[in-house]
């Protein structure tokens, strides 16, 4: 059995990453000051980048159920529990995140603005205090997915430097896996 996640899990894992932290230092202050959100570059590239996190997301949940996982490292029990309640957090979060604002959008019955000036017009009846709801809750499950999210690195972090297990090297790619066990 393999020690390495496969090569498109990691892609995937790492593209996630880099379009919540764009996406998140894009994320637009208050979308109402906005005289046309469908002409506005930052709240386009955001909301694309929410969707490909969202989309990518549905894809890596669905890829796991079919690939391989690579070999378990061990760790004490608390280690790992601690580490499946972090996953299964990030998981729901970055489903959560993208959801509210998709639906928060769509019910306040605007459209989604994407990059190239494309929209997705709202599919559902206008719900502007569920939308408001929706949009509200999403900074704060951002900031949290955020928090989350440098938690888990720090905690792959501890493991390679500390711990000097190969957790963190399980989520690289083979060329630099193996440069970073050489330090």
């Amino acid at each position: 059995m393999n020690q390495k996640y496969h090569p498109l899990t990691q892609i995937i894992h790492w593209l996630t990453a880099l379009c919540v932290i764009i996406a998140f230092v894009l994320g637009p202050e208050d979308v109402d000051e906005l005289d046309n959100p469908s002409l506005d570059l930052g709240l386009q590239t955001h909301e694309t980048l929410g969707l490909a996190v969202f989309s990518l997301t549905i894809f890596r949940i669905i890829w796991t159920l079919l690939s391989q996982r690579p070999l378990t490292i061990p760790m004490p029990t608390s280690l790992r529990v601690i580490s499946n309640v972090l996953q299964g957090s990030l998981y729901l979060l970055l489903i959560a995140v993208p959801l509210t604002a998709i639906l928060g959008t769509w019910l306040e019955g605007d459209a989604l603005s994407l990059l190239n000036h494309a929209t997705i017009p709202s599919p559902f009846s206008t719900s502007e205090n569920l939308g408001e709801t929706l949009l509200d809750l999403h900074p704060t499950l951002a900031n949290t997915l955020l928090i989350l999210a440098g938690i888990h690195a720090a905690a792959a972090l501890f493991h390679h430097f500390i711990l000097k297990d190969l957790v963190l090297a399980t989520m690289l790619p083979a060329w630099l896996s193996k440069k970073s066990s050489d330090d």
